[in-house]
Parts: structure tokens; sequence; C-alpha cells
């Protein structure tokens, strides 16, 4: 091998070397399947390898399902009272992803309590929110018909864990999630008892908030896994639920899997100038517009920034 032929392979290692750090520092600032490089006229076999992983966790996120008792334990700590589980028309999982519809509308909402004769009390227990469940309720009366069942307004906000196309999202960080929702709502607005749904899409939650008679409603749903993330958690807030209500009438924050995406305070940070704007201007959806992270906005109002704006 000539002394120019032993030059040329130590600039393209080189080369390559340089070219390897590129791509190591860019991919470090994304998950997204970037600078894979090539065997030939393939990818490498380790790529390879890597995508098949991913692909199998996303089909895994969907199709397992949701060990519903362990999650009941778990949001049954933090103090808003025993969950409530409901499931849509969609008998299993096949059937759920073939017709999105049936997982739009309910089984049936007999377990759920009324509005009428709900119990609001605060719950006693040791759980980090004990106490917080119905803060801000009116004044109890008695359940119609003079039983002496204590009755109470209907709770301004609802919660409902949907399993959506990833149970295991929604496993992994719904707890942790309303947990840091209640430290942001709860000084300020009643909850009700948290739901739990499977075979869920985002509008089962406005039957369940029609039949509790919740004020606002906050559907926290496993989002669709891709190859990058098949854990990540979406909220869908509505405002005045109803069936009926489509997409535009609702707010969504998304990408919420810390330590990588939006994180459990700054989402419900977000949320909660959601709610307090969709109170103002009486509905939720296009009209209501998320400034929280962008003060800039705000700038030569003469107001003071708030977490969220009217559109």
């Amino acid at each position: 091998m000539s002394t120019g032929d032993r030059d040329s392979g130590a600039q393209q290692r080189q080369g390559d070397e340089h070219e390897e750090v590129f791509w190591a520092q860019l991919r470090a600032t994304t998950r997204a399947r970037i600078g894979l490089g090539r065997a030939g006229d393939a990818l490498p076999t380790a790529r390879v390898l890597e995508f098949r992983v991913a692909h199998a966790a996303a089909r895994d996120a969907v199709h397992t399902p949701l060990d519903v008792p362990a999650l009941s334990e778990r949001l049954a700590a933090l103090g808003l009272g025993e969950p409530v589980h409901v499931r849509s028309r969609a008998r299993d999982r096949a059937e759920y992803l073939r017709r999105p519809d049936l997982g739009r509308e309910p089984e049936h909402l007999d377990r759920l309590p009324t509005p009428a004769i709900a119990d609001r009390t605060p719950v006693s227990g040791t759980g980090p929110h004990a106490g917080r469940a119905g803060a801000g309720s009116g004044p109890a009366g008695t359940r119609p018909g003079g039983h002496g069942v204590p009755a109470f307004e209907p709770a301004d906000i609802g919660v409902v864990l949907a399993d959506g196309l990833s149970a295991r999202a929604l496993a992994e960080h719904g707890p942790a999630m309303l947990s840091a929702l209640i430290d942001e709502l709860a000084p300020h607005y009643s909850f009700a008892p948290p739901v739990i749904a499977t075979q869920a899409r985002v509008a089962l939650g406005d039957h369940i908030a029609a039949a509790s008679g919740v004020t606002t409603v906050l559907v926290l749903i496993g989002e669709r896994p891709g190859l990058s993330v098949a854990d990540s958690l979406g909220i869908y807030l509505t405002h005045l639920p109803r069936p009926g209500r489509t997409d535009a009438e609702r707010n969504c924050v998304s990408n919420i899997h810390p330590p990588d995406g939006l994180g459990y305070r700054s989402a419900a940070q977000v949320v909660a100038g959601l709610v307090a704007g969709a109170r103002r201007l009486g509905r939720s959806g296009v009209a209501l517009k998320d400034t929280s992270r962008s003060p800039a906005l705000d700038e030569g109002t003469g107001d003071a920034a708030t977490p969220a704006e009217l559109g």
C-alpha cells in the first residue's frame, strides 16, 4: 500500500469520526431517529435492531391492558375519594382499534355518583391530598326526598384517567400528573372523585362529566405511541362538557413524559391557566389560548400577564 493510500485512509477515518461526533451531539438533543448511518446500501445492524425494539415497545403500549386495581389503589391514596371504573362500548382491544366510535360512548354509567348525592365531604386518610375533595363546594343540604343524606353542588373539576392508545403512559404518569393538578387547582376548585376509563377515547369523558355534573372535565389519556416515545400522556380540557362536543371545543396539553417530555408541574400550571380562562370565557377550545410560556405576548398591554388569555 502506497503512502498516498495510507494517508487517504487515515483522512477518511478521521472524517468518519468527526461526522459521528457531530451526529452524536445532535442526537443528544432529540429522541428523533436521525444520523443513523449506513452499511453499504442498508442501515447498520445496530440501528435496525433499535428500530425493531422501538416498534415492539409501541405495539406493546397499544395492546397491553391497564392494571385497573393497581391504578385505583394509587389514585385512592391521593385523597379525592374511591375511583370509579367505567368501560366504553368497545368489548375488547381489537374492537377498540377497529371502531373508534365505540370508544367514545360508555357501556353504562350506573356506578357514577349523581350530583345530588355525590359525597363531596373531605376525605379522611393519610394521602398527600387527603381532605381536598370538595374544597370550595357549596353548603350541604339534604337529599331530595328528605332522608337526611348530604347533598352538594356538583364539583368544579372532574378527572377521567383513560387508557387511550397507551395504558403504559397512564400507569406511569397518571397518578403523579393528577397529584400535580391537585396541587395547582384544589386551593381554588372542588374535585369530583376520579374516574378510570378503559377502552376509552377522549370524548368518553363528555358522557362521564355530564352524568357527574362537573363544570370542567380533564381527560388524562395515553397518547398514540411512536417510535421515539411509547409512554406519552395528554390532558384534554373541556369546559361545560356534554355528549356531542367536538375537538374544536377542547384544549390539549400533550407530550407529558418527564424527564424527556413536559414535566408534571409545568403541565399542571398550563392546565390551571386554561381552567381559569375557560371559566372567564364560558367555553374552551379554539377561542381559548395558552400564553403561560409566552410572556412576550402580554407586553405592552398594560395588564399583568396571566397563565391563559382569551383568543
